[in-house]
This record gives structure tokens, sequence and C-alpha cells, in this order.
């Protein structure tokens, strides 16, 4: 089992910044590839980035390619999305996700353990 505990959404202005943080415990946590995905209101959860186990590959949705970075480190048990260049069709849900492989993937359902979610709200 897997718990994973995401922080750092809020409320910013259009072009600025955040930092998201998914906290990762439980067994071989550090084993897993692990994702963000996001949902707006009366969408569906689509993908944003992923990280494999070792922080060695990283793969990003056209959306926010070039805008976010998707870290990770192992030592702290935790896998960031750094956002920048925020734009109002950023505003979401955001979600971190586990997968036990030693790939990364954008398919939503093969990701075995999820989040609470954080809001992330942009303004224009």
């Amino acid at each position: 089992q897997v718990q994973l505990v995401e922080s750092g959404g809020g409320l910013v202005q259009a072009g600025g910044s955040l930092r998201l943080s998914c906290a990762t415990s439980g067994r071989s946590a550090s084993s897993y590839a692990m994702a963000w995905f996001r949902q707006a209101p009366g969408k569906g959860r689509e993908f944003v980035a992923a990280i494999s186990w070792n922080g060695g590959t990283t793969r990003y949705a056209d959306s926010v390619k070039d805008r976010f970075t998707c870290s990770r480190d192992n030592t702290k048990n935790t896998v960031y999305l750094q956002m920048n260049g925020l734009k109002p069709e950023d505003t979401a849900v955001y979600f971190c996700a586990a997968h036990f492989s030693l790939v990364t993937t954008a398919i939503r359902d093969e990701y075995d353990y999820w989040g609470q979610g954080t809001q992330v709200t942009v303004s224009s």
C-alpha cells in the first residue's frame, strides 16, 4: 500500500508560478513511477507529467511542455511539479499518482494509487 498526499496548490495570477509536492509513504514508495494528472470542472482527468522511479525519465503533456517540470527526491519520498508561466486553462485539481513499474505511462488506468488532490486556480 502506498499513500500519497499533495500540497502546494493555491491561487496565482496568469504568468505566475507554483510548486506542487506529493509526499509518498508506504511499501517501496521510491520504486514507483509517479505522475501528475489534473481535472478541471466538468472535464475528465488528464495526464500532465510523469517521472520514472529514479528520476531518469520524464514525459509531459504537450500543453505543459516547456512550462512544467516534474522531479523527485527519493531521500525525501517526495515528487514535485514546478509550474511556471501558468495560464487560466491550467486551473484544475491536481492529483499525483503511483504506478508500480520501471517505466512511465500517461495512461490513467494504469496507476495504482492516487492522492486526494490539490486545487490550482490561475486568474487572468
